[in-house]
Formats: C-alpha cells, sequence, structure tokens
C-alpha cells in the first residue's frame, strides 16, 4: 500500500474543519500551536477566538500588557505559555517590523518556539519542508513501524524525527503533516484506537502484531510534587486582601490570597501554632470557616489547596500583599483554582 495517498485521502474526507487550517497566517497559526500546547481542540478552541479577536494582528498582541494576556488565558493553564507569547509578539513587532516570521530558522529563534511549534509554523504557513512530529505523530509513526525506542529519550527522539523526515511528502508537507496529526487525534488514539477504520492499517505493524496497547514505549515519568497550600481570606468592606505572585514558582506574576505552604496537610490547630502563620496573623487568630480540601493536579505536581476565612485581620502584611476591591478581582489574572473559590464567595 501507498502510505502517503492513503492517508492524504483519508485526511482529505475526514478532516475537521478548523480555523487555523483555513490560512497560512503566520501569525494565526502561532496563535493555535501555543494555545494547543498540551491542551485539547475542544477546550482550546474558545481561547484561540477569544485571544484572535482581541488581537487580530501581531501588532495589537505586542500592545497587550501581562495582566491582561493572563487574564485572557485564565483556565488555560501553563501560564508561562501567554507570557512567552508576549515576549515574541514584541520581539516580532521590533525586529521583523510586526510581520510574523515564516521561515524556520527564524521562528526557532523566538521566545516559546520550539523545534515542534517552529516546524509547524513553518509548513503550515509556507510550505516548508520540515517534518512536524508532535505527541499524536510520535503514536503513529511508533505503532505503524514497530518502534521500540522510547519517544522521550534522547535517541528515540532522534529515531523518530528522522522516520517523519523519510515519509514527509516533501511535495505538499503542509499537508502530509497536518494530515498525520489528524490520524493520531482522530484515529490512532492513545486509548481505545479506531484501528477498523484505519486507511493504513494493512501496514501497520502493531496492528499487524497485536501491539498497539504496547506502542509508544515511554519512560517512566518524572515524580508528582505534592503541595499543600493553605490561603487566608481576609476581607475589609468591599475589599480583599491579594497576593502578588512572583516569578520564581508555579503562577508567576498572577494574583491570589496570602498563602502559607505546608508540607503535609495539618489540622486547623496544628496551622495555627506555626511561626510563620503567626507571624503574619497573630495568637488571636479568629477562623469563620475553612473550606474542604480540593486536588488540583498540574504536569509535575499536586496541590492540595483549601481556604480559611478569616474573621480577624493580619498583624503583619508581606511586601507582596494588598487590598483591592472584590469587584476589581473579576479583572486580575487569577489561577483558576482560586478564581472558583473567589465566584463562589463573591458571586463574580
Amino acid at each position: 500500500m501507498d502510505f502517503n495517498n492513503e492517508l492524504i485521502h483519508w485526511y482529505q474526507n475526514n478532516k475537521r474543519e478548523l480555523p487555523w487550517r483555513n490560512t497560512s497566517d503566520a501569525y494565526v497559526i502561532w496563535l493555535s500551536e501555543i494555545i494547543l500546547q498540551q491542551t485539547r481542540v475542544e477546550q482550546g478552541l474558545p481561547y484561540f477566538y477569544r485571544f484572535l479577536e482581541k488581537y487580530p494582528t501581531v501588532s495589537h498582541f505586542a500592545a497587550a500588557d501581562e495582566d491582561e494576556i493572563l487574564k485572557l488565558w485564565q483556565g488555560l493553564g501553563y501560564y508561562s505559555r501567554g507570557r512567552n507569547m508576549l515576549k515574541t509578539a514584541l520581539t516580532v513587532q521590533t525586529h521583523y517590523n510586526g510581520i510574523f516570521p515564516r521561515q524556520y530558522d527564524q521562528l526557532i529563534k523566538l521566545k516559546g518556539i520550539g523545534e515542534y511549534t517552529a516546524a509547524a509554523i513553518a509548513s503550515f504557513s509556507a510550505n516548508e519542508t520540515r517534518a512536524v512530529v508532535d505527541g499524536n505523530v510520535y503514536r503513529v509513526l511508533a505503532r505503524y513501524f514497530g518502534i521500540e525506542e522510547p519517544i522521550n529519550s534522547n535517541q528515540g527522539k532522534k529515531t523518530f524525527q528522522l522516520t517523519a523526515n523519510n515519509l514527509l511528502n516533501k511535495k505538499i508537507s503542509g499537508l502530509h503533516n497536518q494530515a498525520m496529526m489528524e490520524l493520531g487525534a482522530m484515529v490512532c488514539k492513545p486509548q481505545n484506537p479506531a484501528c477498523g477504520i484505519c486507511p493504513v492499517r494493512e501496514g501497520c505493524y502493531a496492528f499487524l502484531h497485536n501491539a498497539v496497547r504496547s506502542l509508544p514505549v515511554k519512560l517512566n515519568k518524572v515524580k508528582i510534587r505534592e503541595r499543600y497550600f493553605n490561603y487566608f481570606l481576609v476581607t475589609d468592606g468591599d475589599e480583599v486582601l491579594i497576593n502578588r505572585r512572583d516569578e520564581k514558582d508555579i503562577w508567576a506574576n498572577m494574583y491570589d490570597l496570602p498563602l502559607i505552604e505546608t508540607q503535609a496537610l495539618l489540622s486547623p490547630d496544628e496551622l495555627l501554632l506555626l511561626p510563620q502563620v503567626k507571624e503574619f496573623f497573630g495568637d488571636d487568630i479568629k477562623i469563620q470557616e475553612i473550606s474542604q480540601v480540593k486536588k488540583h493536579i498540574l504536569t509535575h505536581q499536586r496541590l492540595f489547596v483549601r481556604l480559611i476565612k478569616l474573621k480577624s485581620k493580619p498583624v503583619k502584611l508581606k511586601d507582596s500583599w494588598y487590598y483591592t476591591t472584590i469587584g476589581n478581582m473579576k479583572k486580575l489574572a487569577v489561577p483558576r483554582i482560586i478564581f472558583i473559590f473567589l465566584k463562589n464567595i463573591f458571586n463574580l
């Protein structure tokens, strides 16, 4: 069978109609690629439309401030993507006169754009001969060719890239790459792949050798770090005490509430005896309510978050703590887990 012909024929008859597939505008393609990193299309699509409406060109994006970007990004996760996008937009505005680059060698130098994203933008916008290898393509290649090297090993990455390069239909590289990614997303799924309707199953090693479940191979994941966040909710009339996070941890430069992090989940009595709690909230702390603990999962972290609503005021404020109106919270970039707490309390 001719893999490429079967692949393209299937794609042209079964592809999803997605807005970034109907353009060669590198800026629009860049928007879609960054937003969809680590994100399902269904979840990312509304964000794509919101960003494109608010920032129709890279010049509009470059004129935004970081708080505005992070607020619009709220709920999408991996907030560093939004911050990197702003840096890239500023670079494009300054060094490329507001015209988004289409060549791989220029794209790869921009903040937040790695080998995959640079290849995707160059391929989709300018049909540059670059094989795009994302998670979907890794899966298709591993199963079709029976590649047992781990996809997240250095040697494995080289093997898969070389295989993708050799398979690439160079005359229609953009179309070929889209088709490979779509096959992985719609048919060759991680769980329960639809082998029965796969257009290339007759030549697929995994299908022929009953190895679909065992491929692709992946090295053991990084150990998950567990963290315990105790947030203190302090109000003063129509104002609430908030915290501006620094750049050294998750949710960099975003806003949350005064936080005491602990190594384990402590009882309320144990928590109030901690020196750092006494330092900021005193000995005569008055608790109005304590929420249930909510689990919030990040890529390599598992957060256990609870909200402690106080009747009393802090005796000391950190430099990053300050009061703002409850209404203003709607305008700030707040981690989703905190926003859900506040939304339920203040009807934001």
